[in-house]
């Protein structure tokens, strides 16, 4: 365990004992969320993002030594194990390492190499490999002609019959070869040699066939520099069947180095020997080699990919969100018409409605008629337009439209991902039993402009589509690491309770979906709770998961003022100790007039020698103090607001120079693409977001941003823009 944790700390460049902290609270039970926010004074302050990560490391690496137990038992119980095996397991890194050690050890299936075996060939094969006989080899070969031995029966046998001299040496031959290829000194070696100067070779599987996979249909590059991106976007081609790929290997060196190992000198042996070797290469090296590196390639563009997908999805879900206003969801298209859904500031439905004021009917008149209409019953204050298919017809629509509204009404365009996927499922089907599947998608839409996080939570992760080649991936691993992103967001920005949905709920640290519905149910019969104890009133809601949620969750109406916190009941002592120091009692902080004071006087507190008073830590302290200073705060309120719009602009419109304004809709390994209010959105590649060497354009913008770019490219042909940061 010691060993396990040295790693972690190396690889996180943090200290053994924040890491061995960290594992004794996740083995306990405690969920991320709960240990990065309540206990940092235990881990030293770690991250949400550290602690995934060293759970991650943590589960892979326990599984590791799992592995290296089961592979010397294995080969102790063959009675084989011996000091060098136990050596060469202990240094192993990685499970592939650990597979190499094994791979001799393992029981095959019928080989080349096993039937010369079962023939009693090892003797011969130890001879040649020793090079040291004298006696030509073809003399020694004829003793193991073994037909005249057996009796009828067993002639029958092909696999034990050895009918020449010739036969017996080739099956020799075999298993040295087969040795060869499951030397772990070797496939190690050959590896390294690989990842430092191997390429990957892709070309067209037909020239003539369009695709979008043209840039490869001849293309070299070495495998060492090779992006992410690209490895899944080959991997893509070639499923599709539009590529063929290979590695191409150093084969000389490689077949240089194993000469270089096996061969003493000039003998009778050497010839053999050396055709061996290329044999052992091509046949049975090159091959599994040949998977290993892409299954290795393939597994890290993912773990990126994932990563990519995890900081976009995080972004969207904590969008800024806009409160207190009725909105109008436009959810855009043709020939069905575009549908209409008005909720009001808590988000109940109003009104929903179809109009058709694109192709083909193209009825703009009815449409804006009907629309003005309700802008005026509903006092409508923003549209949200849906960023899917017709989505900038609609949006001239409604820039025409509201031109002639009575009121002040901007609107904003959306990201719809997934609200197809909400539409159709159970839980909307739940919500609103008696609306049309088709208008659900208009209400998630509006929904989104007022809350991204509450309405984003009803859908699968993946289906929120920001990222790159997310139905490419290892849906399980991206899947669980969505799934800690949704977690993470949902507790940085807390629940309220009493509205809350069950599928909010559920991503609460120590809440499951069970105990989600239990508490929509407690709350239906009962009322709204008026305190947080009330919460083990749940059914199955017990002492253990209460620690984990209790500071996640909001009463804004409740018994007790700091329940509107994050303050977590364990310090409610320390904090009414501590507002008594500064000459103040709980239910000030919601007296906006004391309020400023209590900031004012927070700011002057000696932490340090505070925190030894009231027996608490001094980061527990320091967040305390953030919480009072803004009791109730939203942490979104920080993100950038979305782009309100009352005009449309039109790619024609755009000139080589001009600087707009955009919202950042993905980020991926080359670049982001930005909405700047034209059809498509258009792209910042990585060289043009920054004067200087950036690795990562994450390490730029986010999903979300507000960015002013300046229009470097105009495709007009192929609706293109290209952007540049670079101002």
């Amino acid at each position: 365990m010691d060993k396990i944790n040295k790693i972690i700390a190396e690889e996180l460049q943090i200290k053994e004992g924040q890491v061995e902290a960290a594992v004794k609270l996740i083995d306990e039970g405690n969920t991320i969320p709960f240990i990065a926010r309540y206990r940092k004074e235990v881990t030293g302050g770690l991250s949400d993002e550290t602690l995934r990560d060293l759970g991650e490391r943590l589960s892979y690496l326990r599984n590791l030594e799992q592995r290296k137990a089961e592979v010397i038992k294995s080969i102790e119980e063959q009675g084989k194990l011996t000091d060098e095996i136990l050596q060469a397991v202990a240094i192993c890194k990685t499970l592939a390492e650990v597979e190499d050690v094994y791979r001799p050890y393992k029981q095959k299936k019928k080989t080349r190499a096993t039937v010369a075996k079962a023939k009693g060939l090892e003797p011969l094969a130890a001879i040649i490999i020793k090079q040291e006989e004298t006696t030509p080899i073809e003399e020694i070969a004829k003793q193991y002609i073994n037909i005249d031995k057996l009796d009828e029966k067993e002639k029958q046998d092909k696999d034990k019959v050895v009918n020449s001299a010739e036969e017996a040496m080739q099956g020799a031959l075999d298993i040295i070869a087969e040795d060869i290829s499951d030397n772990s000194k070797y496939r190690k070696e050959i590896k390294r040699q690989c990842y430092r100067e191997a390429g990957i070779d892709t070309k067209a599987t037909d020239e003539e066939k369009k695709s979008n996979y043209e840039m490869y249909y001849d293309k070299q590059e070495p495998i060492k520099y090779i992006p992410s991106h690209r490895i899944l976007a080959i991997n893509r081609g070639e499923k599709e069947g539009y590529l063929k790929v290979k590695i191409q290997k150093p084969e000389e060196k490689i077949i240089n180095y194993i000469e270089r190992d096996i061969i003493k000198g000039e003998t009778q042996f050497t010839n053999m020997l050396k055709e061996t070797i290329l044999d052992s290469f091509k046949r049975l090296i090159e091959p599994s080699i040949e998977r290993e590196i892409r299954s290795d390639l393939t597994e890290k563009a993912e773990e990126k990919a994932i990563k990519v997908f995890g900081q976009n999805a995080k972004q969207l879900l904590l969008g800024a969100p806009i409160k207190g206003k009725t909105v109008m969801g436009f959810d855009p298209a043709y020939r069905t018409g575009c549908k209409i859904a008005v909720i009001d500031e808590t988000g109940k439905v109003l009104d929903y409605t179809t109009v058709y004021p694109t192709e083909p009917q193209n009825d703009i008149e009815g449409a804006k008629k009907e629309l003005l209409k309700l802008i005026e019953k509903d006092k409508i204050d923003m549209i949200a337009i849906g960023n899917g298919t017709a989505s900038r017809e609609s949006e001239m629509f409604v820039a025409d439209m509201i031109k002639e509204a009575k009121r002040d009404i901007h609107y904003a365009i959306v990201s719809e991902a997934g609200a197809s996927v909400y539409s159709a499922s159970k839980l909307a089907t739940e919500e609103y039993p008696d609306i049309n599947v088709s208008i659900r998608g208009a209400i998630s839409i509006a929904r989104r402009l007022q809350d991204p996080l509450a309405e984003l939570v009803k859908i699968d992760p993946k289906a929120i589509g920001v990222g790159q080649y997310q139905h490419d991936v290892n849906q399980k691993r991206l899947a669980e690491s969505l799934t800690g992103v949704v977690e993470d967001s949902v507790n940085k920005v807390g629940v309220d309770v009493n509205t809350a949905t069950p599928s909010l709920l559920s991503y609460v640290s120590g809440i499951n979906s069970t105990i989600a519905k239990n508490i929509v149910k407690y709350r239906d019969e009962n009322g709204k709770l008026k305190n947080r104890k009330e919460l083990l009133k749940v059914p199955k809601l017990g002492k253990v998961a209460f620690e984990q949620c209790a500071g996640f969750l909001r009463i804004l109406d409740g018994d007790n003022p700091l329940e509107i916190t994050a303050v977590h009941p364990e310090s409610y002592e320390a904090t009414e100790k501590l507002l008594q120091k500064i000459g103040f009692k709980k239910q000030d902080i919601k007296d906006k007039d004391k309020l400023d004071e209590i900031k004012q006087k927070l700011k002057t507190i000696d932490i340090a020698q505070t925190a030894k008073e009231l027996e608490i830590g001094e980061m527990t302290l320091t967040d305390i103090i953030s919480e009072l200073s803004k009791p109730g705060r939203d942490p979104r309120e920080d993100m950038p607001k979305p782009i309100l719009r009352s005009d449309v602009l039109k790619i024609e419109d755009l000139k080589e120079g001009m600087i707009v304004t955009g919202t950042v809709r993905n980020v991926i390994d080359f670049g982001a693409f930005v909405d700047i209010g034209v059809k498509h959105d258009g792209l910042v590649h990585i060289s043009e977001m920054s004067d200087k060497y950036i690795k990562n354009p994450s390490e730029v913008v986010s999903v979300g941003d507000i960015i002013k770019v300046k229009v470097i490219k105009i495709d007009l042909e192929r609706q293109k823009v290209g952007l540049s940061m670079k101002i």
